[in-house]
Order: C-alpha cells, then sequence, then structure tokens
C-alpha cells in the first residue's frame, strides 16, 4: 500500500504513521507536512526508509501535486491547525489550513487519481452536549460547532462529503475524541499538567475543572483509522472512542496522585470563552461494522504516557521552546517555567 500522510510529523500522524509501517509490510508512506510549531521531526525519530519526508503546505496546490508520488492508494489527512485557543485569538490560519488546505488536498487526490481520502476528523464539529442528561455523540448528531477550530473542521466535513457526492472521490470520514499518548505537544491538557508536573511547576486549569472530555490512548486511535482504511465503504462516516468521558480536574488530580505530587500544583485560571462543557462518543456503529474495540484503557494508556514522558525530557524541553513560553504566558498568564502570574 502507498501512501500519502498530511500532517504526519505532528502527534496523531507520526504515530500513525509508526503503526501503518509496523502493520503493513508492503506500506510505503510519503510524508508531507508543513513543520509549524506543533510538527516536530523528533516525532519520525527511527522511522525506516519506507517513509520519505516531504516539508510542505496543504495549501500550496503545486507542491502537494508535485508530492503525492504516481499509484498513491490513498490519502491520509491529518494536517490541521487543531488547538481552540489558538483559534479564539486568530482564526485566519484555522481557516486557511483547515478548509482551504483540505479542498486543495482533495482535489489533488481527484488530479492524481488517488484510491481513497481518509480525513481525520473531531467530536467538536458536534458540538457540546448537556451536562447531566446522559447523551452521546453519534454519527446522527447534528452539527454545532462552538469555536472557530471546530467550525473550521465542520467546513472540512462538509467539503470531504461534497467530493465524494459530486465526484464520486472514495472518501472516509472519522470523528474521534481527545487523544492522548506520547509525543503530544505540550499545549494540551495532559502533556502539559505531565511536563509540569514532573518539575513542580504550577497546572492551569480552566474555570471549574468541570468540563467532560472523552480521552483515547493515540494507538487505539491509529488502529481505528487503519481500520477505517482498509475495510470502511465509500462515502462511510464513523465515531471513534473509547467510551471514557472524564472531567478534566479528575484527570489532572489522577496523573498528580500518579506521580505522586501534591494537589496543590492545580491553579484555577479564567475559563475559555464558549468552552464547550462535556463531549462523548458512542462508537457502537463503528465497533459493529468494522469490528475494533480499543486495546489500551485509561489507566494503562495514562501509565505508558506517564513513562515516556519521564523518559523523554529532552524531547518536551525542545518542544517547550521558542514561540511555545511565549503563547504560553499570554493564554494563561503565567509562565511555562515557573509561577503563575497575577
Amino acid at each position: 500500500m502507498k501512501l500519502f500522510v498530511t500532517g504526519g510529523a505532528g502527534f496523531i500522524g507520526s504515530a500513525f504513521i509508526r503503526l501503518a509501517l509496523a502493520e503493513l509490510p508492503d506500506c510505503t508512506i510519503v510524508n508531507f507536512d508543513a513543520l509549524t510549531y506543533a510538527g516536530n521531526l523528533d516525532n519520525l525519530d527511527g522511522i525506516d526508509e519506507r517513509h520519505r519526508f516531504v516539508q510542505g503546505d496543504i495549501a500550496d496546490r503545486r507542491a502537494v501535486l508535485e508530492a503525492i508520488e504516481p499509484w498513491t492508494d490513498a490519502i491520509v489527512h491529518f494536517a490541521a491547525e487543531s488547538h481552540v485557543d489558538r483559534s479564539i485569538a486568530s482564526a485566519d490560519a484555522f481557516l486557511r489550513t483547515n478548509v482551504l488546505g483540505t479542498q486543495v488536498v482533495l482535489d489533488a487526490a481527484r488530479e492524481r487519481r488517488v484510491g481513497r481520502f481518509l480525513h481525520v476528523s473531531t467530536d467538536e464539529v458536534m458540538g457540546s452536549l448537556a451536562e447531566n442528561d446522559g447523551a452521546f455523540f453519534t454519527e446522527a448528531s447534528p452539527f454545532a460547532p462552538n469555536s472557530p477550530y471546530a467550525a473550521s473542521k465542520a467546513a472540512a466535513e462538509h467539503l470531504v462529503r461534497a467530493a465524494h457526492q459530486t465526484f464520486g472521490l472514495d472518501t472516509v470520514t472519522m470523528r474521534c475524541g481527545n487523544n492522548y499518548g506520547p509525543r503530544q505537544f505540550p499545549e494540551k491538557l495532559i502533556p502539559l499538567v505531565l511536563a509540569n508536573a514532573l518539575e513542580d511547576r504550577p497546572i492551569p486549569v480552566y474555570g471549574d475543572g468541570q468540563n467532560v472530555r472523552d480521552w483515547i490512548y493515540v494507538d487505539d486511535h491509529c488502529h481505528a483509522l487503519l481500520q477505517a482504511l482498509q475495510k470502511a465503504q465509500p462515502g462511510a462516516v464513523y465515531n471513534a472512542g473509547a467510551r471514557n468521558p472524564r472531567r478534566n480536574i479528575e484527570v489532572v488530580e489522577t496523573i498528580l496522585t500518579m506521580l505522586d505530587k501534591p494537589l496543590s500544583l492545580i491553579r484555577h485560571v479564567k475559563d475559555r470563552p464558549g468552552h464547550d462543557r462535556r463531549y462523548a462518543i458512542d462508537p457502537t456503529k463503528f465497533e459493529q461494522d468494522l469490528g475494533w474495540r480499543p486495546r489500551d484503557m485509561w489507566q494503562r494508556g495514562l501509565a505508558k504516557t506517564l513513562e515516556w514522558y519521564r523518559d523523554n525530557p529532552q524531547w518536551v524541553e525542545r518542544a517547550r521552546s521558542g514561540a511555545y513560553r511565549e503563547y504560553y504566558v499570554g493564554q494563561y498568564g503565567c509562565s511555562a517555567n515557573n509561577e503563575v502570574a497575577a
């Protein structure tokens, strides 16, 4: 199988590349990534010669067309601006990458006669569930994005569907909840908590910390993507989740307890504007249609993640350098290195 992967230097994309090369002995991959702040070549260390990296912008039509090799079997489209807070500060990059960039890659897939287009989306396109009504997101849940990021991903999904309906492109869309695991950029909750706690630094938590997210270990998500790539019907849309919704404050307290760190490290900060209250995914359709089940449940996945961050402090320090430090101060009112600011 010959794959073209966008955003493969990022957290989930690089995990998928590692898995695909391990599971598919005849697989070769072209990895196309712009290497923005969250793209990290360190994530690709140790990947074998069946992988070829090309630096490029998915909104650059010529660059995308030149990078897609003849007879490519599938495009796996991860590339996206993905942080809600950054989209609130400025939506421009999200519209350019997530909307325009997706259309460019869809057009290139048709021009290069690529066999399948697997689009990696998010449960955030469906908005926020009521806090205590017991409802879950299904494939039939209406779109109700509440942030510029989520709106841009919803727009991308519409473009993918249109490519299938109008042009007959073989598309599959996968929606997933919050991923965690090794090599995740430390602006996200779990790596932020781990990195700060390991150095006894304060841990910022939005609002009351009662917001619920549905967590899945990154390798389980990538197994789901590989299943969808190989077995899903053209035009299919699936929700994949590990049935693991947890409150943010519970996640933080669990990590601190596992690290034997004091809960006094927690600092509640001003809540995010329009902060979605609850996500929870019903993966029944995907489980029944494709026979997928998660392998690493919460405690096991979290322990593996903790061990990786503890064993790789240099990766964390490199990822947290430069522009990330300035962003952290502006977002949370505190330094990534030390104390919470007044």
